[in-house]
């Protein structure tokens, strides 16, 4: 087997696994990132909340269509009355908790990150496609034929993800004043529109 398709094969190799490592990587910073904003909470998925440790509810005030960001915040005056006010939060607006609506990797950084892994995927195939048009031994070809194959399957699970566009999501003119009633004729605050079962994928 010539160098050339061993440079080729052992190349596009590295590049697959580097698109794998930055895809894992990204995943796996986004969920520690979830984690740690809402250490201590706990989410209540039926009602559309989140608790404090403190017992204090963070129900969604407003939410961000171009980033499809929802902010859970609570209230300002029992926040600056608590004792655990210095180490929660130094705002005096309430404790605030910024979730995306979206799940990996459909979030702002996640498409980002898949953006990149994609490329990665793209230059393997062309160095293998360019080391099997200019060898043409059959067992140079089939190893990069092989090689191959691999990469345009990770291109297209990586491209699949990556066009995919989520749903539940209220367009702007739906959702203005979604936030703006805070309790219903019952007293039972109305769930949130935008909150659906898996919206919250990390909280299981």
């Amino acid at each position: 087997m010539s160098l050339e398709v061993l440079f080729a094969g052992g190349y596009a190799a590295f590049l697959l696994v580097a698109a794998a490592t930055i895809e894992w990587l990204s995943a796996h910073t986004h969920r520690r990132s979830l984690r740690y904003r809402t250490a201590g909470f706990t989410y209540d998925e039926q009602h559309d909340y989140w608790q404090c440790p403190e017992g204090q509810q963070l129900w969604p005030a407003e939410f961000d269509h171009e980033r499809r960001l929802v902010r859970y915040r609570a209230k300002a005056h029992i926040c600056n009355g608590c004792p655990r006010k210095d180490a929660c939060t130094d705002s005096d607006h309430g404790r605030e908790i910024v979730q995306p609506l979206d799940a990996w990797p459909h979030s702002e950084a996640g498409r980002f990150h898949r953006g990149v892994s994609l490329l990665l995927a793209v230059l393997a195939v062309l160095v293998l496609v360019v080391g099997a048009v200019r060898n043409h031994a059959p067992s140079e070809v089939a190893a990069l034929a092989a090689l191959l194959v691999l990469a345009l399957l990770v291109g297209r699970w990586l491209l699949r993800d990556f066009r995919a566009h989520p749903a539940n999501f209220p367009s702007p003119s739906a959702s203005q004043g979604l936030c703006m009633t805070v309790t219903g004729a019952d007293g039972v605050r109305p769930r949130s529109r935008w909150a659906s079962k898996n919206r919250n994928p990390w909280t299981r």
